[in-house]
């Protein structure tokens, strides 16, 4: 699928829509930007990342100038802003991972993939990405695939997971 971010009507469904006005209605008024986070998260669960269109979107849905929504978007590792594959692989790359071997699984894991941190894979299956913490320094290294954690990740276990979602994925298909 070659779509690009010209050919998707980034606006909500009347569903969708509902539930970002509510989120928005939850803060008082003048005070809307304070949904940003929100409206992020979902354009981002329909469109799969945060492009341009679907932060200029959100954008409008708050009235607020669309390079608020960029700075926040930017700043959060959360938010995808190219596209991704179907399962994003985000390593903790902060200190108590790293001491415990996230370094290593990362390159293990980029030759696995075939790729370095930061690209997807040809078939659009992985995309790999190092974030800040994720929280869970007593667990780690862990990563992070959509909201699931797999913690105490050793390259061998790392490879593991890669073949078990491409197991998954091949099934589906």
């Amino acid at each position: 699928m070659n779509e690009t971010s010209q050919d998707i009507d980034f606006t909500f469904s009347p569903n969708e829509l509902v539930e970002a006005k509510r989120l928005i209605a939850k803060f008082p008024e003048g005070k809307q930007k304070s949904a940003v986070l929100g409206l992020l998260h979902m354009a981002q669960a329909k469109w799969g990342w945060a492009s341009v269109p679907a932060m200029d979107y959100v954008a409008s849905l708050l009235d607020i100038n669309p390079i608020e929504v960029y700075e926040v978007a930017t700043f959060y590792t959360m938010f995808h802003l190219d596209k991704t594959g179907k399962y994003v692989l985000e390593v903790c790359r902060t200190s108590p991972c790293c001491l415990l071997g996230a370094e290593e699984t990362v390159e293990r894991l980029e030759a696995k993939l075939g790729i370095k941190v930061g690209q997807t894979t040809p078939d659009g299956l992985f995309t790999l990405k190092e974030v800040e913490c994720l929280a869970a320094c007593g667990f780690g290294p862990v990563i992070q695939i959509h909201e699931t954690y797999h913690e105490h990740m050793t390259p061998d276990n790392a490879e593991q997971l890669v073949d078990t979602l491409t197991s998954q994925a091949l099934a589906q298909n």
